[in-house]
């Protein structure tokens, strides 16, 4: 996978991000969360400047974001979808609901649609277990989801559509 390059730009709001977090190792989490929200993901490039910042090694810092869950080091869509694979939603069916969101997709797990508009992550457990199976797009969360559900909610997101009230 080729490397990126920063612009300058990207490199003083690291820097920034940094500095605002007195450069300091032990706030590497923090230090994460901010160039995550503000750049969408944490590719290589964007971890050895962090790393150089803080005064720490790369290895630790591909450690955190590798270890939690919550970082990415791939650009996620537009509207990312993640599917719980906790033990209430997979025992009711959500590893079809994750086959259908590819299959619909064309797209693996960890990967994005090419126009950048979906991406489509597993979670462990989101902590909505009397509505298995739950998805997620972006922060809305949809309960007792089928496969048959799947183009539908695709579908909303498209349109624009998402969220707005339906009859059923």
């Amino acid at each position: 996978m080729p490397g990126i390059k920063l612009s300058e730009k990207t490199i003083g709001q690291i820097k920034t991000i940094c500095s605002d977090f007195g450069n300091q190792g032990s706030e590497l989490i923090n230090v994460l969360h901010q160039v995550q929200g503000k750049l969408g993901y944490l590719p290589a490039e964007v971890q050895e400047v962090i790393a150089k910042e803080l005064n720490i090694s790369v290895a630790k810092v591909y450690g955190v974001v590798t270890f939690y869950s919550y970082f990415t080091m791939i650009p996620l869509g537009e509207f990312p979808i993640s599917i719980c694979m906790g033990t209430a939603c997979y025992v009711r069916g959500s590893e079809q609901v994750l086959a259908e969101f590819k299959r619909q997709l064309k797209v693996e797990v960890g990967q994005s649609t090419p126009d950048g508009q979906f991406s489509l992550n597993c979670l462990r457990c989101v902590g909505a277990c009397g509505l298995a199976p739950v998805v997620m797009v972006g922060e809305k969360v949809f309960g007792r989801v089928s496969p048959q559900m799947v183009k539908n909610i695709i579908a909303d997101y498209k349109e624009g559509t998402a969220g707005e009230a339906k009859s059923a």
